[in-house]
């Protein structure tokens, strides 16, 4: 008797049967592996959004560490930002994680631009810098009381280290001697030619000075350097009240010059650059801006340009100036002047820079001058030093007018 194969036998499991036990075991199995592989994600996930935290912190935390890693920026470095770019939509969890950083790392941007904005090393940082620091020379100097004769001594003895402030690249200083706040008698030096460091020894008397009214002055002590043909131009100043001096004997003193009070302190800065090139035998002066210029009109400002002579042996060689700039005074020029001076003649060569003002109605004034040369103020002489040392590169710093 013939019988179908695929009859089902009795008590048999039928193909059907069979197959959909198949299938619910298959997916019994996936679902258990599938809850476990979402536990374990669940788990690293949860913890490393912990670590996320933990890093972040507190803002204050956050802030502490984002000056630390600031800090240690190289100059010229930048911050990363890593807030999300405007118009990306981020997912949740990146999202939770970023929100809290992207605070914190703006932090660290605005730290890190105000430090670097603060940062030692900056061109201009050094150059005013070191205008600021410029040194005026220094003068030695006695005072006593003779109490039999009523007679205050002030010896005047030297002066060291003066900047210059002839073409010639020196100066022919003289001293000014006053008993503060009398303004209209004074005592006078013999004027020294062409001398930075020079000698006095000179004595002066103040006779007929009772005690009581000596402690009542102040010694001033104003060094200038005589022109013959136009205003003395002030070098700098020493100030010393009496009261605190013991004027039982004579007291020596070395003090440094100071710029003098009467304004030639305070007209303004300067920026120029120099570049020579040894190959071409020329100077490129470069005006490129002022800032805080005295104010010469009546209308509290200016209307400054800037001459440029080029002197050699105190003769003038050559002129070139700047145009004029309106009742302004922080200009910016930004114009540059070309001059041929052989290698030779470099060390007899001074580069004299006059900002004036403009006047339509009367004679231009004077706001400052600036002499560069081998001779001239330290300031002045490590700008000509420094074009020298680099040449046919654009050598840039800031100068304190002066008078």
């Amino acid at each position: 008797m013939y019988r179908d194969p695929e009859a089902a036998s009795p008590g048999a499991p039928t193909r059907d049967v069979l197959l959909v036990s198949a299938i619910i075991t298959v997916s019994l199995s996936v679902t258990v592996v599938l809850c476990g592989l979402c536990h374990w994600c669940q788990r690293k996930l949860g913890k490393r959004y912990k670590n996320s935290l933990e890093t972040v912190g507190t803002p204050d935390s956050g802030r502490g560490r984002s000056e630390k890693k600031a800090i240690r920026l190289p100059t010229g470095g930048k911050a990363v930002n890593t807030a999300p770019v405007p118009g990306q939509t981020p997912h949740d969890e990146s999202d939770r994680r970023t929100e809290p950083h992207s605070s914190v790392s703006d932090l660290v941007n605005s730290l890190t631009s105000e430090m670097l904005m603060l940062s030692p090393g900056s061109e201009e940082d050094e150059v005013h810098e070191g205008c600021s620091r410029e040194n005026l020379g220094r003068i030695q100097f006695s005072v006593g009381y003779n109490f039999q004769e009523s007679t205050l001594t002030v010896k005047i003895m030297k002066a060291q280290e003066l900047p210059a402030k002839d073409f010639s690249g020196t100066s022919d200083p003289f001293v000014k001697i006053y008993l503060l706040p009398d303004k209209k008698h004074k005592l006078e030096t013999k004027v020294k030619r062409k001398n930075l460091n020079p000698h006095w020894n000179e004595t002066f008397l103040f006779e007929g000075f009772p005690y009581e009214k000596v402690v009542q002055r102040v010694l001033y002590l104003q060094v200038l350097d005589y022109d013959r043909f136009s205003r003395n131009d002030p070098i700098g100043e020493v100030s010393i009240p009496l009261n605190k001096v013991d004027l039982t004997q004579m007291q020596t003193f070395w003090k440094d010059l100071k710029p003098c009070s009467d304004g030639s302190g305070s007209r303004g800065e300067l920026l120029l650059s120099l570049c020579y090139n040894p190959s071409a035998n020329s100077i490129i002066v470069n005006i490129i801006k002022a800032r805080n210029l005295k104010a010469m009109d009546i209308g509290g400002t200016s209307d400054p340009y800037v001459k440029v002579w080029l002197m050699y042996k105190d003769k003038r060689v050559e002129k070139k100036k700047t145009v004029t700039m309106k009742r302004n005074l922080n200009p910016i020029f930004n114009e540059s002047f070309a001059f041929d001076i052989p290698t030779e003649k470099l060390r007899e060569t001074t580069i004299i820079i006059t900002v004036m003002d403009k006047d339509k109605l009367s004679r231009n004034d004077v706001i400052g001058k600036i002499y560069l040369s081998w001779k001239s103020g330290p300031g002045e002489v490590k700008h000509w030093k420094d074009m020298i040392a680099r040449p046919r590169q654009p050598v840039a710093q800031w100068h304190q007018l002066k008078a």
